[in-house]
Formats: C-alpha cells, structure tokens, sequence
C-alpha cells in the first residue's frame, strides 16, 4: 500500500484560486477587475495617487492682525509727555510705562486711554 504524495510546487494546474471581485479605484472610483495587487485601475490613476500622497501642503493664509503696540498708549515717567505707538520718549530718550488701549480725543486731539474714559463713579 503506497501513500499518496502531494505535488511538489503550486502550479495552476493543482490550485484552484477564487475568481476575484472588481476593486474599485481610489482615484476615480470606476470599477475595474484588480491583477495581482493592482490597486489602481490605470497607470494614470496610480500616478496621480503617488502625487497626491507625496505633494507638499501648502499653508493656509493667515491674516495679519493689528499690532497691540499701535493701538496702545504710553507715558513718560520722567517728563510725563504721551505717546501713541511708541514705548520710547523722543523727548527724554526713556521707556514709558503702558496705559493700555488709546485713541486721539477729537476735540483737543490729545491722546485719551480707555481707562481714562471709564468714569463710572
């Protein structure tokens, strides 16, 4: 009694492989029947996927947004002179200290901070 003996490689003539299901195309989402591990359906389509996949992003455009230095107030220590927009006194060559948020009066053109403005009392 001999045993029998399996084939010695996988050829087409001992295995039996399922029919495969169309794949479907990431690029273009057509239908196409895959051979071997073909993911796209064409060349074209699988060289726009390289390109997508390898393609630098470009940075959203952020807005530019107003300086808060442009729109603050600041007074001089030593001789008490106001400037709008600029820290340093021309005048005494010193820094200021921050009176916060400002604008020009419209009657006197002077510079009026917001806190002065607040006179809820």
């Amino acid at each position: 009694m001999t045993t029998p003996t399996s084939p010695s490689r996988d050829d087409p003539g001992t295995t039996v492989t399922p029919p495969r299901a169309p794949g479907r195309c990431p690029v273009c989402t057509s239908t196409f029947t895959p051979r071997g591990r073909q993911a796209y359906c064409t060349t074209t389509c699988r060289k726009t996927a390289f390109r997508r996949r390898h393609s630098n992003p470009t940075a959203p455009a952020v807005p530019t947004g107003a300086v808060r230095r442009d729109v603050s107030a600041y007074q001089c220590d030593s001789c008490g002179n106001r400037q709008h927009g600029q820290q340093r006194c021309p005048d005494c060559n010193t820094f200021g200290r921050s009176l916060g948020l400002a604008g020009s009066c419209p009657h006197c053109d002077g510079i009026i901070a917001a806190a002065d403005l607040d006179q809820t009392t």
